[in-house]
C-alpha cells in the first residue's frame, strides 16, 4: 500500500532541496525553489499592527517558465474524451490546458466541472472523471474510499504553485496582519493563542472611521479545498465563524470583499481584483510581515503558499490511456505551464515536472 500523507510530504521536501539550483533563474529576478505546502503552526502571542496606505492587490504576474521545460510533441491523432471534475480555483487553468490540448487534438472532447475540490475525489473513486483538481491534499478517508475500490492509492500531480491570500476592500488602511489575529478573526475557537476575540477593524489598531466599524467576513463553502486548506492553516483546524458569509467560488468572495468596504477574505491570489488588496501575512508579532508575491512563493517565506494537483487513477505496472497520458504531458510542457502563469499561478521548474510526470511512468 502506498505510503501516508506524512509520508508523501516529507518525499516532496527532500525532492524540492535536491533540485533548488536548478530553479532559481526562471522568475525575474533569481529565486529559490517553489515551497512545500506551509504546515500548522505553533500557536503565538498576537500583537496589533499599524495601520498604511492603501494599494491594490498583489498577483503573481506573468512568470517567466523554464526553458529546459520541454516543447510539447503532438502525438499523431487521437480521439477519445476526458472529463475534469473538482476545484474551483484551478477552473481558470484547467480550461487553459483544455484549450491548448484541443488545439493539438480537435478529436478530443473535454468537459471542466468545478464544485470544489471535495467533488473530485468521488468522481475519480466512481469512475466518473479521469482528472481530479484539487486545491488541498485528499483526506485519509477520500483516499481510502479509492482504495476499497480499487485496491491502490489515487496519484497525486502537484502542478503548480499557489498563494492563498487574504483580501480586504482596497481603501482598508490596515499594514498586515499575522495568522493568530488571522484565526481571531475567522474562527470561534481563536487555537492560534490570540488573547481575544476579533470583530471591528479597531480591535487591530484601525482608528478614525474604522475604529467601530463591525468586520464583514467571507470565505468559501465546505466543498472547496480553499477551505479545507485555509482552515487547516490559517485557523488552526478551529471552527469558522457563523458569520463568515460562504461563497461558491472564489471570485464571489473577492467580489464580496471589493463590494464591502468593511469586508475581508481569503481565496487564492490569481483571483485578486483592482477593488481589493491582498494583505501581507506574519507567522507571529515578531515576524516580518510577508507580502504574497512570487519571490516569496517559491522562497518558502509566505506562509499560505500550496500546491494545486491533479489526482489520476494511475494502477500499478499500468499503462494510462493515451488522452489522459498526453494531456498530463501538455501540463508539464514549456506550453502548459505558459497556461499556468496565464492563469495566475506559478509555474514549476522543469526538474519537479519531470519527477512529478515519472510518477505516472511518463518522460
Amino acid at each position: 500500500m502506498a505510503s501516508s500523507n506524512s509520508g508523501t510530504r516529507l518525499i516532496a521536501v527532500a525532492a524540492l532541496l535536491a533540485i533548488a539550483a536548478a530553479c532559481a533563474w526562471f522568475l525575474r529576478d533569481p529565486e529559490p525553489p517553489p515551497p512545500p505546502p506551509a504546515s500548522v503552526l505553533r500557536p503565538v502571542p498576537v500583537s496589533p499592527v499599524a495601520p498604511r496606505p492603501s494599494q491594490p492587490a498583489a498577483k503573481p504576474g506573468r512568470i517567466r517558465v523554464d526553458p529546459d521545460l520541454p516543447e510539447y510533441a503532438q502525438a499523431g491523432k487521437i480521439q477519445g474524451e476526458l472529463r475534469s471534475a473538482g476545484s474551483d480555483t484551478m477552473n481558470n487553468v484547467m480550461t487553459l490546458w483544455a484549450e491548448g490540448f484541443h488545439k493539438h487534438y480537435p478529436g478530443v472532447q473535454i468537459h471542466v466541472e468545478g464544485k470544489g475540490s471535495s467533488s473530485a475525489p468521488p468522481a475519480l473513486t466512481a469512475g466518473a472523471s479521469e482528472l481530479g483538481p484539487m486545491s488541498r491534499e485528499m483526506k485519509k478517508k477520500e483516499i481510502d474510499a479509492f482504495v476499497t475500490r480499487f485496491g491502490h492509492e489515487p496519484t497525486a500531480l502537484a502542478t503548480c504553485i499557489d498563494m492563498l491570500a487574504v483580501f480586504v476592500h482596497r481603501d482598508n488602511p490596515i499594514q498586515g496582519l499575522t495568522l493568530p489575529q488571522v484565526d481571531a478573526i475567522f474562527s470561534k475557537g481563536r487555537k492560534g493563542g490570540h488573547g481575544t476575540d476579533i470583530v471591528k477593524w479597531g480591535d487591530l489598531g484601525l482608528t478614525g472611521e474604522w475604529a467601530d466599524m463591525p468586520i464583514s467576513l467571507y470565505g468559501r463553502n465546505s466543498s472547496s479545498g480553499t477551505y479545507g486548506y485555509f482552515k487547516q492553516h490559517a485557523i488552526y483546524m478551529g471552527d469558522y465563524k457563523p458569520s463568515v458569509k460562504e461563497q461558491a467560488g472564489s471570485l464571489m468572495v473577492v467580489h464580496g470583499v471589493a463590494m464591502d468596504r468593511y469586508g475581508i477574505g481569503y481565496s487564492g491570489i490569481g483571483y485578486g481584483t483592482d477593488g481589493v488588496r491582498a494583505v501581507p501575512l506574519a507567522k507571529g508579532p515578531d515576524q516580518p510581515l510577508i507580502e504574497p508575491v512570487a519571490a516569496r512563493a517559491y522562497s518558502g517565506e509566505y506562509p499560505l503558499g500550496r500546491y494545486l494537483y491533479l489526482y489520476v487513477n494511475n494502477p500499478p505496472r499500468a499503462v494510462l490511456g493515451l488522452p489522459l497520458r498526453e494531456f498530463l504531458r501538455y501540463v508539464y510542457s514549456r506550453q502548459g505551464q505558459l497556461d499556468v502563469s496565464r492563469a495566475d499561478f506559478l509555474p514549476l521548474p522543469a526538474a519537479f515536472a519531470r519527477e512529478q510526470l515519472a510518477k505516472v511512468g511518463l518522460r
